[in-house]
C-alpha cells in the first residue's frame, strides 16, 4: 500500500455475541445502551433456496446476514456488488467434524461437508443466494484479517472504480480445537464501500499504514471482543461510525505496520 485509499461508507451489518444488529451495536457504541454478553444469534437465510438453506452453516448464516443488513442500509442491489470475504478462519464446527469423521476408522467424507469446509464456502452461497456475478476476493491474514480484507476492498474500490461490499467474520472452534484458538463466538462485519460520494454516503474513509499502537474500546466487555474475534478488530471504527465523529483511529494489522484510518463526516 504505498498511497492512502479512499472510498465512501454507504452501509454497515453487525452481527456479534450480544449484538444481533447494526442499530443494537450502534445504540451499545454511543453509550446509550448497556452492552449483555450473549451468544451470537443467527436468523435463517431465507434468500436461500430450500435445499441450499437446510445446508448452511453458522459462517453462512452469518456472512449472509451481516452483508444483506449493510446492502439494505444502503439500498444497493446485492446482484451488482463486488465482494471481498476476509477471515481468519474457515467454518470451525465443519473443521471439528471432518476431523472427527477422519479420527475413525470410517475416514469416508460426506461431500456436503466437503464442499463446506473450504474457505471460499460462504463466498459460493452468498453468489447462489444474491445472483451476483460481479468480482469476489476471499482472504486470509489471521488475526489480520479484517485489514487484509479492508485494504483489498478499498483497492478495488479506488483502481477499477466499483462499489465493493466487505464481509469480515470469524467462527468458533469447539473443543480440542478451541484450546488452541479461542474465538468464543461468530461475529461479522460489512461494509459497503463506493467511489464517489452520494446522497447515501454515511462517511468517507481513507486507510495509510501506520506504526502506532491500535486503539482499545473503553468498555471492558466490547474489548474482550475486539482481541479474541479478529473480525471485531473494527470496533474503534465503527464506534466512530456509530457515535457520528469524524477523525482517526489506528486498527491491528501485521505487526509491526497497523492501520491509520481517518473518517470523515457527510
Amino acid at each position: 500500500m504505498s498511497r492512502p485509499l479512499t472510498a465512501w461508507i454507504e452501509g454497515i451489518g453487525f452481527l456479534a455475541p450480544g449484538l444481533p444488529d447494526w442499530p443494537t451495536a450502534r445504540a451499545v457504541l454511543r453509550g446509550e445502551q448497556t452492552y449483555e454478553n450473549a451468544p451470537s444469534v443467527l436468523p435463517a437465510p431465507a434468500i436461500l433456496p430450500p435445499a441450499e438453506r437446510r445446508r448452511a452453516s453458522r459462517v453462512v448464516k452469518l456472512t449472509l446476514a451481516v452483508g444483506l443488513e449493510a446492502a439494505a442500509h444502503a439500498g444497493a442491489d446485492v446482484a451488482t456488488l463486488a465482494t471481498v470475504f476476509s477471515a481468519s478462519g474457515a467454518d470451525g464446527h465443519n473443521c471439528h467434524a471432518l476431523c472427527e469423521q477422519l479420527a475413525t476408522d470410517d475416514r469416508q467424507i460426506s461431500p456436503t461437508r466437503f464442499h463446506n469446509s473450504v474457505h471460499n464456502a460462504a463466498a459460493g452461497y452468498w453468489g447462489i443466494a444474491t445472483g451476483a456475478m460481479a468480482p469476489c476476493q476471499v482472504i486470509c491474514a489471521y488475526d489480520a484479517s479484517f485489514g487484509a480484507g479492508l485494504i483489498d476492498a478499498l483497492g478495488q474500490v479506488v483502481l477499477d472504480r466499483q462499489t465493493t461490499l466487505l464481509i469480515a467474520y470469524d467462527s468458533e472452534y469447539p473443543e480440542p480445537l478451541f484450546a488452541k484458538r479461542p474465538v468464543p463466538d461468530v461475529a461479522g462485519v460489512a461494509l459497503l464501500l463506493t467511489p464517489e460520494r452520494s446522497e447515501r454516503s454515511l462517511a468517507s474513509i481513507t486507510v495509510t499504514p501506520a506504526s502506532t499502537v491500535a486503539e482499545p474500546i473503553g468498555d471492558a466487555a466490547l474489548e474482550a471482543l475486539r482481541v479474541s474475534i479478529p473480525a471485531l478488530r473494527a470496533l474503534p471504527l465503527l464506534q466512530k461510525l456509530a457515535r457520528g465523529e469524524a477523525g482517526q483511529v489506528c486498527l491491528d494489522y501485521l505487526p509491526p505496520m497497523q492501520l491509520q484510518v481517518d473518517i470523515g463526516l457527510c
